[in-house]
């Protein structure tokens, strides 16, 4: 695939992240679909509002942020802190070197391969714009879809601390798009925002 045209190439790499997507055994949406693929899906809406200009490699890491995560399942490593950590960094590995070869097949270069892969890894967060820019999109993602399912199952307590660090890995641009989902917010989840943001705050000082 490597002789397709520059514009074609995007494309082409979007379609193969999905591809790969397609195997996620967790389904959701109606018709059910490969989660994976939707999280891509809406990894991607999120920064076309956020970075309309993006580069293609800020693009593709952003849709294969998560890609083939299943192939790495949390169960595989000790359930404490070290463990979640080694888990996370064998994850970006992973994602890094399969959204290389995809990269590189559809003929993108070597700079670009290499840009992309420091993205997904997140490797300068708060100093590289891209790197921050896919963290807003993942933080978004959460707190538009998966942050009313995730409070309906904790306490508030809980729901707080992981709000107020999830606050304090946005950008200014991330934490206006976040205000703006908290009024269609239900009442619970409207306070429990405000009590987070506040935490992020007075962590920060």
């Amino acid at each position: 695939m490597s002789d397709l045209r520059p514009e074609d190439r995007l494309a082409a790499a979007y379609a193969a992240i999905d591809l790969a997507n397609a195997d996620d055994p967790t389904l959701a949406g109606d018709p059910p679909r490969p989660y994976a693929v939707i999280y891509g899906e809406r990894m991607t809406a999120w920064l076309e509002r956020l970075v309309p200009d993006a580069s293609d490699a800020l693009r593709i890491a952003v849709r294969g942020q998560h890609i083939r995560r299943f192939d790495r399942p949390r169960s595989e490593f000790p359930m404490d802190k070290p463990g979640y950590f080694a888990w996370r960094n064998r994850l970006k590995d992973h994602h890094a070197d399969l959204i290389a070869g995809i990269m590189t097949e559809v003929g993108y270069g070597e700079d670009d391969v290499s840009r992309a892969r420091s993205i997904v890894r997140k490797e300068r967060l708060k100093r590289d714009p891209d790197a921050q820019a896919l963290e807003d999109c993942a933080c978004l993602v959460f707190l538009e879809q998966e942050f009313a399912p995730f409070a309906a199952r904790h306490e508030d307590d809980k729901i707080v601390d992981i709000v107020a660090k999830t606050w304090i890995k946005m950008s200014a641009a991330g934490h206006a798009a976040a205000v703006a989902m908290v009024p269609a917010l239900p009442e619970r989840l409207q306070r429990l925002v405000g009590q987070a943001v506040a935490a992020a705050g007075e962590r920060r000082d």
